[in-house]
This record gives C-alpha cells, sequence and structure tokens, in this order.
C-alpha cells in the first residue's frame, strides 16, 4: 500500500518540487495550499490531492489533514514546508507584521503538527519533517524575525525528536541554504524606514550581497532540497538534521568550528561592514 505525505505550502518552491518527485515515486501525496483552485501542474498528478490549509487557520488545517485520511487512508508524513521570511530593522517593523511571521513559521507549525499526530500516535508510525533553514543556526543583520522563528523550529524539533519516539514518530529538520525560490519575492516581506538613519548602511550591504552573482550562483534549485527531503522520509535512520545545498554544508560547518567573535567578524566582513 502506498505511503501518504501531507505538504504544507505546496504551491511553489520546495513544496511543490517535493509533491511531485514523492508523487513520481509512488506515494499518496496531499498537497496543500492557500489558494489550491489557482494550481494547475499538481491538480493533474495521479494520486495527488490538491486542497486548502492555511497554517494561520485551525479550521483548515483539521479539514485538511480530514481530507487526506478519507481519500488515502493515513498519513505517514507530514512536511511543515510553508512560511517566508521577514527581514528589516526590528525598530521598523509594526507589531501586526511581527506577530504574522511568528503566526505562519512556528505556531502554524505547532498546530498542523498537533492536527496529525493523533492519526499517527494511533498508528504507532509516522515522520514529521521540518523545512528549517541555515537561518536556524546562524544569523544575519535585519533577520531578528525570521532567524527568531527558525531558531524556534530548530528547538520544537529537537525537543520532539526524542518526545516522539515512544510513539513511534520520528521527526527530522531540513536545514537548506541559498535556494533559488521566490523567497525574495511573495515568500519575502521587507520592512524599512529610511528615517532610521543609523540602519541604512547595513540595509545597502546586505541587499548589495544577496544581489551579487556569487551569492545567486551558489544557490540550489528547489528539487535539490526536495531529494534531501526524500532522504530524510525513506533512510529508515534516527537522523535529526540535514543539509540541502553546498553553502549550507560550508556554512554549518564554519559555524560549528568558529568561536562567535570569529564567525561573526567573518560575516561582517563579507557584508563590508
Amino acid at each position: 500500500m502506498p505511503q501518504t505525505i501531507l505538504i504544507t505550502g505546496a504551491s511553489s518552491g520546495i513544496g511543490k518540487e517535493t509533491a511531485k518527485l514523492f508523487a513520481a515515486r509512488g506515494w499518496n501525496v496531499v498537497a496543500t495550499m492557500r489558494a489550491p483552485e489557482k494550481e494547475e501542474e499538481l491538480t493533474s498528478l495521479d494520486n495527488t490531492l490538491v486542497t486548502r490549509l492555511d497554517v494561520t487557520d485551525a479550521t483548515s488545517i483539521e479539514a485538511a489533514v480530514a481530507a487526506g485520511v478519507t481519500r488515502f487512508g493515513r498519513m505517514d508524513v507530514l512536511l511543515n514546508n510553508a512560511g517566508y521570511g521577514a527581514y528589516g530593522p526590528l525598530e521598523a517593523f509594526p507589531m501586526e507584521r511581527v506577530r504574522r511571521q511568528f503566526d505562519t513559521n512556528v505556531i502554524g507549525l505547532i498546530e498542523t503538527t498537533k492536527g496529525v499526530l493523533p492519526h499517527m500516535r494511533s498508528n504507532g508510525a509516522g515522520t514529521i519533517v521540518n523545512v528549517s533553514s541555515i537561518g536556524g543556526q546562524i544569523t544575519f543583520p535585519l533577520g531578528a524575525l525570521y532567524h527568531g522563528t527558525k531558531f524556534a523550529v530548530e528547538g520544537i524539533s529537537e525537543a520532539l525528536h526524542f518526545e516522539l519516539e515512544a510513539a513511534g514518530i520520528k521527526v527530522k529538520i531540513v536545514e537548506p541554504g541559498m535556494i533559488a525560490t521566490d523567497f525574495g519575492g511573495r515568500s519575502f516581506d521587507f520592512v524599512n524606514d529610511e528615517s532610521m538613519a543609523e540602519y541604512q548602511p547595513v540595509v545597502q550591504a546586505l541587499f548589495s550581497t544577496w544581489g551579487s552573482e556569487e551569492m545567486t550562483a551558489n544557490a540550489s534549485q528547489p528539487n535539490v532540497v526536495a531529494e534531501v527531503i526524500w532522504d530524510a522520509v525513506t533512510d529508515g535512520t534516527d537522523t535529526l538534521r540535514y543539509r540541502a545545498g553546498a553553502d549550507a554544508v560550508e556554512l554549518l560547518n564554519n559555524r560549528k568550528a568558529l568561536d562567535d567573535a570569529t564567525f561573526i567578524g567573518g560575516l561582517k566582513a563579507q557584508l563590508g561592514l
């Protein structure tokens, strides 16, 4: 009997590529997104249910999980992929946008996880894969909100990794580096206030670096992350963390090897600060 994976944020990027990969390899896929009526490619795939799920809407989470179980009989894997990045000087962010960042990247992940846990626990098996980032282990200036959420995802996942072991449920973290997706578009929330002159050199330095040919050349395609997610789900191990992309491997190795002052000093030099 084919296994079933539920994916949040499957309308584009990593989520969409993962849905296509698992469907191509014979899995049942519940591909969820906020506006399923706009999706065309995934609806044509065999054994794929495209349905609505907004991680900030508890009713939609419950309905999507129920629809997946009704269609395919069980839920074997949850991929918590939905999220976006809020960047800019913390002082400039209205509190409603601060709360939106945490509601989407952290509270939404928790609520979706809670939505599948009773089903997985009754089966005595399951795997939860949480998409974090290198930004869950290292930080860049102007990323207090985004990095705060991804550090939270790392902590939540690590605690659940051994909390859920007794229920037969595995928890995995995937940590992508720079990915060639629309993160800089609809998945990117940037706030700035040019009247706060002290922050503007940092704003300019960060955007100059992110837009450089070197950063673009090192970005991985979403299918690279999808393959890492496949490995995390199917390798049969209790491994907790999986890095996705050559830049992720290099940066996270450096972070582990260097003390705070040396690592942060290197990032500042790279940014020209």
